[in-house]
């Protein structure tokens, strides 16, 4: 019996080093697998980045009282504090997701006419992994631009290659009158805020903003002939356009609403996309007198100061 306990010892032992020896070279191969896939398949998984911004200013609270008593003359003339205080405050739009949108208007009468301000915040959010936030946003924002009838430059942010390749025609007509004076010099454009606009266009364009006053010379000119003289589009240089210095990306729309049975109307529309959010501004003057013409530039001066200062609100 002891001779057969013997024998049997060195056959465990000569079982136990194959054992050992298969487990070390199943571990050593284990380990060349873990490695290779991070690298591999990984990073092709990985998701879009998401926006940079995950929440939304309080639109009523971004206009201070000075744009305000610019934008809507009327605010300064009233005399009864409390009402001028409540005219202050604004009116916030109402939105299913405060979240995603916002916005805030303001409706004021003066003495020479009416005017309406509105401000729009959108923080666009794409639900495509493969799709980031930004991208998302540049093609709402790219939405927004054909419906004024304007197309991007060559230069436009990256952002917004998805958008092109998907819809070709988006810049098919770059010599349209609308976007000729808006491309001009692209290549300068700066990330948005109320810095990035040069001093000197800023200057220039604020001092010279009574110069340009489109309003019929003739207030006594008959009805018909003054609707027939009144230009119907801006001024050579205030035409609809891509703004190169505004955010990511920006445009203006300058329409002039005539009709024989209602005093003429400007809209001036500023809209621009900084990373996520989309923010518009729209201002509106209804002169009192059918033969008064809303002036382009001064309106268009004041949107574009607005949207400086909102921009400049984000960058910060």
């Amino acid at each position: 019996m002891q001779l057969k306990a013997k024998a049997c010892v060195p056959g465990v032992a000569a079982l136990l080093a194959v054992v050992l020896t298969g487990c070390t070279g199943g571990s050593g191969g284990g380990d060349e697998s873990d490695d290779s896939k991070p690298g591999g398949s990984g990073g092709s998984n990985a998701p879009a980045q998401p926006g940079k911004y995950r929440t939304l200013p309080e639109p009523c609270g971004e206009v201070d009282e000075g744009t305000l008593d610019s934008m809507l003359p009327g605010i300064p003339e009233m005399e009864v504090p409390e009402q001028r205080e409540k005219a202050y405050e604004g009116t916030p739009t109402v939105t299913y997701d405060t979240d995603r949108r916002v916005g805030c208007n303001w409706k004021i009468e003066s003495t020479g006419a009416s005017h309406h301000l509105l401000i729009d915040f959108e923080r666009v959010v794409s639900y495509d992994g493969s799709v980031s936030d930004d991208a998302r946003a540049a093609e709402v924002y790219a939405t927004k631009l054909r419906e004024a009838g304007l197309s991007r430059p060559t230069d436009s942010p990256t952002e917004s290659e998805d958008t092109e390749s998907e819809d070709p025609d988006d810049g098919a007509s770059p010599d349209s009158g609308k976007s000729s004076d808006g491309s001009e010099s692209p290549g300068d454009k700066a990330q948005g805020g109320k810095n990035a606009r040069a001093d000197d266009d800023k200057g220039s364009r604020k001092g010279t903003r009574k110069g340009t006053d489109q309003g019929p010379e003739d207030d006594g000119a008959a009805l018909d002939g003054a609707d027939s003289s009144a230009p119907s589009t801006p001024p050579p240089g205030l035409e609809s356009r891509t703004l190169p210095d505004l955010g990511d990306e920006a445009f203006l729309d300058d329409a002039l609403t005539t009709a024989t049975s209602a005093s003429r109307h400007r809209t001036v529309t500023v809209v621009f996309r900084t990373s996520n959010v989309i923010v518009t501004i729209e201002y509106d003057e209804q002169p009192g007198r059918r033969t008064d013409v809303p002036d382009s530039k001064e309106m268009q001066d004041k949107a574009q100061d607005l949207a400086d200062s909102l921009a400049g609100d984000f960058d910060e």
